[in-house]
């Protein structure tokens, strides 16, 4: 008898015993028990957001997981893969992450480095066969938008945007009521994402405009895609001012204030700051309002509309909730919520305010 024989009626006896299950109903029992295959995810860049949010909500997710990371920070790596399992081999820097390619247990690579370097390791994730979720904001400019947006289709793989407020009940009940109009034609938006801060040293990406930092891209995207999402349209017109006042902001801006003018003469008044709070947004209509207040904290956004109504649908963790929608995508193989279109289309605007500030005038989109 050859091993080839014996496998064969291994085979056979065990498709008999199978069938047999399956007769009596115990065979249904086995495959529900069968786990669902989760995608690994390798975090790039293990700083406060990977560190305090994606990694604990990946503890939460039904259809992925943390499997590996990317870091520039060695002395991480222990604490890392002490508290997450993470095998050695799924460890990686910078320098080498192009090497993920070649890794099945990663299926994903989340980009949570400084804006400035998103296009780089966003590019090195999708050249590696990987499906790419990018932290917002996407990218720079809009050229570098498109270039993510090309290596992903090049490479066949999904592009994600990391926009949370886009996954959040109360946050769809506002998309949803930009189409169906229950209080009338809308007539102005007010989006203001801000916090009360005081400047960070120097040093710090945060400080620096070619790394992506102050207001307008730190925290502008927040009030640009709220607005949007409020409209359910796309802006024609932006005019904005910068203001570089307080004393630790020379290369970045500290606040920034948009007008978004949308068609039907929607008005969108934003607001964006790293010293000064706010965290809100009002649709105004002909019969009535609606807003939310918080718009953009990690937890307990709620709202309420002019005739009563709450807006306080419960959400156990915004970027657990993210990440799986994502995941389904990608495991069904359907359209993914935020696409990278969508972050390229708030970068325009970005670099359209940043030139009407310079300009002093109003820049037509």
């Amino acid at each position: 008898m050859t091993e080839f024989d014996l496998s064969r009626r291994q085979l056979i006896k065990r498709a008999s015993v199978g069938a047999a299950l399956l007769s009596t109903g115990a065979g249904r029992q086995v495959w529900a028990a069968t786990p669902k295959r989760k995608l690994g995810v390798a975090l790039v860049g293990l700083g406060y957001y990977s560190r305090d949010l994606l990694a604990p909500a990946l503890q939460l997710t039904e259809h992925c997981e943390l499997r590996g990371i990317v870091t520039g920070s060695p002395e991480k790596i222990p604490v890392w893969q002490e508290k997450y399992g993470i095998k050695d081999a799924n460890v990686y820097h910078y320098g080498n992450m192009h090497r993920l390619a070649n890794n099945p247990d990663i299926d994903v690579i989340y980009i949570v480095v400084p804006t400035g370097l998103h296009m780089k390791y966003s590019v090195i994730a999708a050249n590696a066969g990987k499906h790419v979720w990018c932290e917002k904001p996407m990218a720079m400019s809009v050229q570098e938008c498109q270039t993510i947006i090309d290596a992903c289709r090049k490479n066949k793989v999904k592009l994600s945007v990391g926009y949370r407020m886009q996954h959040e009940p109360n946050t769809q009940t506002i998309m949803q009521y930009a189409q169906s109009r229950p209080y009338g034609a809308l007539q102005t938006i007010d989006a203001v994402a801000a916090y009360a801060g005081n400047g960070l040293p120097a040093d710090n990406w945060r400080m620096q405009a070619d790394m992506g930092g102050g207001a307008l891209y730190d925290m502008g995207v927040y009030a640009i895609n709220g607005a949007r999402y409020a409209a359910g349209l796309e802006p024609v017109a932006v005019t904005a001012t910068r203001d570089f006042s307080h004393p630790k902001f020379e290369e970045v801006d500290n606040t920034t204030r948009l007008t978004l003018e949308f068609p039907e003469g929607i008005i969108a008044n934003c607001r964006t700051s790293v010293v000064e709070s706010g965290n809100r947004l009002r649709v105004n209509c002909a019969d009535g309002w609606y807003r939310l207040a918080p718009m953009q904290s990690y937890n307990g956004v709620q709202g309420e509309t002019s005739d009563g109504k709450k807006l306080d649908k419960f959400i156990a963790n915004q970027q657990a909730a993210q990440m799986d929608n994502d995941a389904q995508a990608i495991l069904n193989g359907t359209a993914v919520k935020v696409p990278g279109e969508e972050g390229m289309r708030d970068i325009a605007i970005v670099r359209a305010a940043i030139e009407s500030d310079k300009k002093g005038e109003r820049i037509v989109l």
